[in-house]
């Protein structure tokens, strides 16, 4: 089994996307990607726009040959949009790359009315019916039932995980679970995985209390000591605070736990926890974001200068 994880947050955009490699499947889960449209007032800075060129070819190039593609929740960090803002991936680009891929998507339950449409407009695009995967096992994969996104029983409704198995190694995606659920914690621990990709808690926003800290501490708690290697990032990583969580947690507990840019081997670009530090250090000329949209501008200045920045001129690949 190989495992790749293609765009989140210690990647420098946000999404959960990543493939994994079975000797005769590819399995492409949440093949979308977003930037946060404002942060603090801001537009995505320019260096951020060409990370995100970037992992948007790569998801489309693995779409390429993929036998498999998961859909998690339909949120729009998570999966190509027909309606895409600039910086999101567009089901247009990755629709005719799907056609002959199995499709495993998280059905209806648990969704907002806005999430429906945008599972029937993805359907529509593609020309085919989503099917709902909740609960199913075919093969090497296996998906939950509904677990909820974040904390249970919120407007941002529910997500499915994926458990994939190959012989003696498991891998599980656990996407935008934020660690805030216990029975999902649980559920993740019973399908005894090797390595686990995982949504970590949003310490950057100010309703996460101090008792919901303290959830997510003792569920990653749990999950690092039940896993081989912990992989935690996304919602975690968009605020430098999410670095040293991840290195307390991995101390005290004494288990691997990483961020996705380490296990990929990868820089650390939290570039969405930095945000005003890349206009302070690279100012934006005046209707870059406008032009941007209307394709009279690119990102070619901004992708030599983070090349320079980080010692790499791509997102890196497999392991």
């Amino acid at each position: 089994m190989n495992v790749k994880v293609l765009g989140t947050e210690s990647l420098g955009v946000r999404g959960l996307s990543c493939v994994v490699e079975l000797e005769q499947r590819k399995i492409v889960i949440d093949p979308g990607l977003a930037l946060g449209y404002r942060r603090r007032g801001l537009l995505p800075h320019p260096a951020q726009v060409a990370v995100g060129e970037q992992v948007r070819h790569k998801i489309l190039a693995e779409l390429r040959d993929a036998t498999d593609v998961v859909i998690s929740h339909f949120h729009g960090d998570h999966v190509p949009l027909p309606d895409a803002n600039p910086y999101q991936l567009p089901a247009q680009q990755a629709a005719p790359l799907c056609q002959a891929a199995r499709l495993w998507c998280k059905g209806p339950q648990g969704l907002s009315n806005n999430m429906l449409h945008r599972r029937e407009s993805l359907g529509e695009l593609l020309c085919r019916h989503l099917p709902n995967a909740e609960g199913q096992k075919a093969g090497p994969l296996e998906f939950s039932l509904p677990v909820p996104h974040g904390r249970p029983g919120t407007r941002l409704g529910m997500v499915m995980m994926t458990r994939i198995a190959r012989g003696d190694t498991v891998f599980v995606h656990a996407s935008d679970i934020q660690l805030l659920d216990g029975e999902a914690v649980s559920l993740i621990l019973g399908w005894q995985p090797d390595i686990a990709l995982v949504d970590g808690p949003p310490l950057h926003l100010a309703w996460l209390s101090s008792s919901q800290r303290e959830t997510a501490w003792q569920n990653a708690q749990r999950l690092a000591r039940g896993v081989d290697t912990l992989i935690l990032d996304h919602h975690l990583l968009r605020c430098e605070e999410g670095l040293s969580w991840l290195e307390r947690l991995s101390s005290e507990t004494g288990h691997r736990v990483v961020c996705a840019a380490d296990f990929m081997g990868c820089p650390r670009r939290l570039l969405e926890a930095r945000r005003e530090q890349l206009y302070a250090e690279m100012p934006v000329p005046e209707g870059w974001h406008e032009a941007y949209a209307s394709g009279n501008a690119d990102t070619r200045r901004y992708r030599d200068e983070v090349s320079m920045e980080d010692g790499s001129d791509e997102i890196c690949g497999s392991l």
